[in-house]
């Protein structure tokens, strides 16, 4: 079989985009302003196709973000996405050779860190992915499960929240600009969150009706702040309502699709707003972070049925930049042996020097302190998995007597990383 790999040129667009499509069974846009959307995104230059003769049978692309890391720093990482092989053309290394192409394009633009959410996560292991963050869903009883708010020091205004805060309905695209600037001030604040580029706004609030399995549109509320022009938007939820009623009444379910908020009053405000919603008895929400306070305020945590996940998963294409990227809780000053077969150029030694303030990552002929792949350093990378946790599973040797508790306390993370949305 001979096949062409190549970039994607615009004019190619939909016959590739149908490709991916089939490959997940369907179509992945809802709608004709969803199918515009995705082409609206879509970055041509960071695209590739397999083609064979006129047909389309590969297809991956990456997204531009700013990936946000421990100590609050942002780098420039690839998102990828789209990746599909046609059923017809499967086990002729269509995907390990865009993998290869994909992973040395991302190290020509420069980029440290690869991303992407996994629909097998079997298949990227194998390519130097590991999961880097995890997620949350809670499936909560309100028809027996209260909310607690906590006091706000100096609380004594008359609003919605105990603290001066209302909460107001907005329709969502014009609480748009709203919701961005919130969001944009939270990424620095937790791991693995994303900058989002100009067009995901959109994506975010699109609503075409046949997505919404028996739901309502989406509805927003705002959590606002003061009076008149100097009121500030605090926090925001964005929802969906589905109906339900059986022979003792409406038993209705609020679907969570966003919600954030500055402060943790404002939080539990927006939340309790969710849990008390009339002719519903329950609240679904699909991806926290896995620290997540709604499970510290919910009055019984058993009745919040919560679950746990992968989401994000990370791959360190530049060992050392990526490392020298982000700040760590603690001194730090191990020596990485480092295997990587996919991406040779990381493997050998590497010495990570660092501490809250920032790190440098360099290649040295030390005696190594630690033994690993790169899977298990991007599971590392975010803060979510702990060396000493890898170690038990025996996947991280330790080669110096004490190495092992010091990168596992430096890598650690206060806040769990997280990855909001999908891509």
């Amino acid at each position: 079989m001979t096949t062409d790999l190549r970039v994607l040129e615009a004019s190619e667009w939909d016959r590739w985009f149908g490709t991916l499509e089939r490959a997940f069974g369907g179509a992945l846009a809802g709608s004709a302003d969803q199918r515009e959307m995705w082409r609206s995104v879509t970055e041509y230059e960071r695209s590739i196709g397999v083609w064979d003769g006129e047909e389309c049978v590969g297809t991956a692309g990456a997204f531009t973000f700013g990936l946000s890391v421990p100590g609050g720093g942002v780098v420039s990482a690839a998102g990828v996405t789209m990746v599909s092989v046609a059923a017809t053309h499967r086990r002729r290394g269509i995907l390990t050779s865009m993998m290869r192409r994909q992973l040395d394009d991302v190290r020509a633009w420069g980029q440290s860190v690869a991303l992407l959410t996994a629909s097998e996560p079997e298949i990227y292991g194998r390519f130097g992915y590991g999961v880097g963050t995890r997620q949350l869903s809670a499936e909560i009883d309100t028809s027996r499960v209260s909310v607690k708010v906590p006091s706000a020091p100096g609380a004594g205004g008359d609003g919605d929240g105990g603290d001066g805060t209302r909460l107001r309905y907005v329709a969502p695209d014009d609480a748009r600009e709203a919701i961005e600037s919130v969001y944009a001030r939270l990424v620095a604040s937790r791991p693995g969150m994303l900058e989002r580029r100009p067009g995901w706004d959109r994506k975010l609030l699109i609503d075409p009706p046949e997505t919404r399995e028996g739901a309502s549109a989406l509805q927003c509320v705002l959590a606002r702040r003061g009076e008149g022009d100097d009121a500030e938007t605090v926090g925001y939820a964005v929802f969906r309502i589905k109906p339900t009623w059986d022979s003792a009444g409406p038993k209705g379910t609020v679907v969570v699709d966003q919600v954030a908020a500055l402060d943790p009053v404002t939080y539990a405000t927006v939340w309790r707003f969710l849990a008390g919603i009339d002719l519903t008895s329950m609240v679904s929400a699909s991806n926290l972070p896995v620290d997540d306070p709604i499970q510290f305020l919910v009055s019984d945590v058993r009745r919040a049925g919560l679950g746990v996940r992968d989401s994000l998963h990370v791959r360190l294409v530049e060992v050392g930049a990526a490392l020298a990227a982000r700040a760590y809780q603690a001194p730090v000053d191990v020596v990485f042996e480092v295997d990587d077969a996919f991406c040779p150029w990381n493997e050998g030694r590497w010495r990570l020097i660092g501490d809250e303030k920032g790190a440098s990552c360099e290649r040295t002929a030390d005696a190594a302190d630690l033994s690993l792949s790169v899977r298990e350093l991007a599971m590392m990378y975010l803060g979510d998995t702990s060396p000493a946790a890898l170690a038990r599973a025996g996947l991280v040797r330790e080669l110096r007597p004490g190495a092992l508790t010091e990168a596992s306390i430096a890598f650690a993370s206060p806040v769990a990383p997280w990855l909001p949305h999908g891509f």
